[in-house]
């Protein structure tokens, strides 16, 4: 029966964000039940496209992500896919109607990390920045609105800064994996080699704005969504401030962190203001 095909694939996605992310994971669980799993669906979609173009270096990503992009368009055409990754995401894609548009920016961002080492301009950031994260905050939105054309268009600045926010934390905390690595420098006109506070200012200040514009939607969201995007905000809030009070040389140097202990009193105090309707 393929409703069986179908829950084997759905547990994969969820296995990925597990595997993956423990802290999507930790915000993904205080989602309602009735959209846990197609936030799972996206991740996994999401997570296996970045995985071809940053990990798997002893093969030709492009070969494999031409094929994922070929599988990915059979998916969508045939509403099913033999990859368990891309049949669960087609399935939460056609529920939703996510605008296929959405899913060719992320696509487009992830080509450009296969040849794209350095943005020099904010003109690339902002393009890359839409396609890798807004995109995913939106197809996400898509699902905690349910489709619902009015809220989503109300919501869509704000989800995207969130989006954006969180991919930004991201690429401060791993510096040092992107440019050791993969030979990545993300924020234009910022020499990495000579990171230095004002420089780290000026990012930290881009991602409090992001953070300040998303925090707005987060307070209209419905409350199948609220908390687990609460969640989430908070616990990006708490890394982010650890970065900013980290020297820039230990930036550089180490990947900064949010203990599990914190991740869950996190949680905690997250819990205590969605109760006390505090946001």
């Amino acid at each position: 029966m393929k409703a069986i095909f179908d829950d084997v694939s759905y547990q994969c996605s969820k296995l990925v964000t597990k595997s993956y992310s423990t802290s999507f994971t930790l915000a993904t669980k205080m989602l309602g039940d009735s959209i846990r799993a197609d936030i799972y669906n996206i991740y996994g979609f999401v997570r296996f496209a970045d995985e071809i173009v940053d990990s798997f270096h002893d093969y030709n990503k492009e070969i494999l992500f031409e094929k994922f992009e070929k599988e990915l368009d059979d998916a969508i055409k045939d509403k099913i896919s033999l990859n368990p990754i891309l049949n669960s995401f087609q399935h939460t894609f056609h529920k939703y109607d996510i605008p296929r548009h959405l899913v060719d920016s992320f696509m487009k961002s992830m080509k450009m990390d296969l040849y794209k080492t350095v943005y020099n301009t904010d003109e690339e950031y902002k393009a890359y920045i839409y396609g890798s994260a807004d995109v995913v905050g939106l197809m996400c939105l898509q699902v905690f609105v349910k489709g619902d054309e009015d809220q989503y268009e109300k919501l869509k600045k704000s989800a995207m800064s969130l989006g954006s926010a969180f991919q930004k934390v991201n690429f401060l905390r791993d510096l040092k994996a992107d440019y050791e690595g993969l030979n990545r420098t993300y924020f234009p006109n910022t020499n990495l080699m000579e990171l230095d506070e004002d420089s780290k200012k000026r990012i930290v200040d881009e991602i409090s704005a992001d953070f300040k514009l998303g925090f707005e939607g987060i307070e209209q969201l419905p409350n199948v969504a609220k908390f687990g995007v609460y969640t989430a905000y908070k616990y990006y809030n708490k890394l982010l401030q650890k970065l900013q009070n980290t020297p820039p040389l230990e930036i550089k140097n180490a990947r900064i962190r949010v203990p599990n202990y914190q991740k869950f009193g996190l949680l905690a105090t997250s819990y205590v203001n969605y109760k006390l309707n505090l946001v």
